[in-house]
């Protein structure tokens, strides 16, 4: 435990990338399997923890407002099975500036649980393998895992298989979502066809245009059911592949958020600014890759 009440530990729950997402069978109780290959931006919501009297949870920035509060938020409920598995109360409070869009495709509330994870290990001076946060982190979602991980990976199974991936080079991202929430069991229900193979990259990567072209050679199995949904999505992909720098343009995860992959940061700092005069109803962040998940 802390031993100075006026600790606060802050974290960056970085928005996730699916770089590439292969559906590749189904297991018998409906989950998909999968495999693809996961980045994590250097932009994020952001978790900040102190001790407290109690668990409560405060809620700012842009998107405050299309998530609860409540038990039901995968925070409180991430705070509340570290507790439990370490046998503490849950005496903390936790403020979630929530800058990504909700139901995104990005990470969203599994990022926000990875990080209050990160954050509470901190602040309570637990050991990760003695809580088996692994564990944890998948009986909260699918994709907690990855975002635990917060690093380049390839992901299998429904999301808990976790492999290092190759060295990702230093490149920019454009992330465009058109404001549309879109959760992800509606896409895997609308998704039908032939299963895809495994395409794990076994090579690295010298450059971001290397990477473009491994990754053309990929693609995102979700893309046609979400655009069904969304058709927007189809238009966000269009207008990003158009755009000057753009080496390579897909919708990540489920969608609807989209990304276009540049050379640096600078050159996805320029196209952000540019497709921004051009769609102000749309949410457009320039990044870059983060090679892993830091804190702030």
């Amino acid at each position: 435990m802390s031993e100075n009440a006026n600790e606060r530990v802050v974290e960056l729950a970085p928005a996730k990338v699916n770089l590439y997402l292969h559906v590749i069978g189904r297991r018998a109780d409906g989950y998909h399997l999968l495999d693809s290959l996961v980045v994590f931006a250097s932009i994020g919501d952001r978790i900040e923890v102190r001790l407290a009297d109690r668990l409560c949870l405060s809620i700012e920035g842009p998107f405050a407002r299309d998530i609860p509060a409540d038990e039901d938020n995968l925070v409180v409920r991430a705070a509340r099975m570290l507790a439990a598995a370490a046998g503490i109360a849950p005496a903390v409070a936790i403020r979630l500036d929530k800058r990504l869009p909700v139901a995104a495709g990005i990470g969203g509330g599994s990022a926000d649980a990875a990080a209050t994870l990160r954050a509470l290990l901190r602040l309570w001076r637990l050991d990760a393998a003695i809580m088996d946060l692994d564990r944890l982190a998948l009986s909260l979602g699918a994709d907690v895992p990855m975002c635990l991980a917060g690093r380049p990976v390839f992901v299998g199974g429904v999301g808990e298989v976790i492999e290092a991936a190759p060295h990702v080079p230093a490149c920019g991202l454009v992330l465009v979502n058109p404001r549309e929430a879109l959760p992800t069991p509606r896409v895997f229900a609308a998704r039908h066809g032939a299963f895809s193979a495994p395409a794990r990259l076994v090579v690295q990567a010298r450059d971001a245009a290397e990477l473009a072209s491994m990754v053309a050679e990929r693609h995102n199995d979700l893309t046609r059911a979400a655009t069904t949904l969304v058709p927007t999505i189809a238009t966000v992909i269009e207008r990003l592949s158009a755009m000057p720098g753009v080496l390579l343009a897909r919708m990540s995860g489920s969608g609807a958020t989209c990304f276009g992959l540049c050379a640096d940061a600078d050159t996805a700092s320029d196209v952000s600014r540019d497709l921004k005069r051009r769609h102000p109803e749309w949410w457009i962040e320039p990044a870059s890759v983060a090679i892993e998940t830091r804190n702030d």
